[in-house]
């Protein structure tokens, strides 16, 4: 009988990955190590790993996700993820992987995309523009841009 699922990634830096994996998972690391960190999670049922290890930017994986009941389950965690100080991408009422989902994306320190997602109904479609545009579908929204404010005082007139 399986337990846990399993999933490992790549970080380049671990403080800031686990960081991030805090807040996403509203959990603590059950170990931490100097090139290693594991979040062993009951619900939902995950042992998760971060190695610090070089790696190429834009390998294999497209995304990591999880689904959810409901559409209120997805505004819940968009809520805490976004009081955890985390930039979310909101998509509801997307067509995407042949359903029509509400969905909310995230991304840690090294680019890896998360989604948090519920399934309303089959679609007909792939995706929500072409149906034979693959490139839209089950896919992230482009990385999200960091921007850098400078002062924010007013200035005196």
């Amino acid at each position: 009988m399986i337990k846990r699922m399993h999933v490992a990634v790549n970080c380049t830096d671990l403080q800031k990955s686990l960081a991030f994996y805090r807040s996403f998972f509203g959990a603590e690391p059950t170990k931490v190590k100097d090139n290693y960190a594991k979040f062993e999670l009951d619900y939902p049922a995950l042992h998760f790993s971060l190695n610090v290890r070089p790696f190429e930017k834009k390998g294999v994986l497209n995304h990591l996700g999880f689904q959810v009941d409901n559409t209120e389950e997805v505004l819940a965690m968009g809520k805490r993820l976004r009081q955890s100080g985390l930039l979310l991408i909101d998509e509801m009422n997307t067509t995407c992987c042949y359903a029509v989902q509400d969905k909310v994306w995230v991304y840690d320190p090294d680019g890896n995309a998360w989604e948090i997602f519920y399934t309303k109904e089959d679609s007909e479609f792939e995706s929500a523009s072409e149906p034979r545009d693959l490139s839209l579908c089950c896919t992230p929204p482009t990385e999200p841009t960091f921007i850098e404010f400078g002062s924010f005082q007013k200035n005196k007139c």
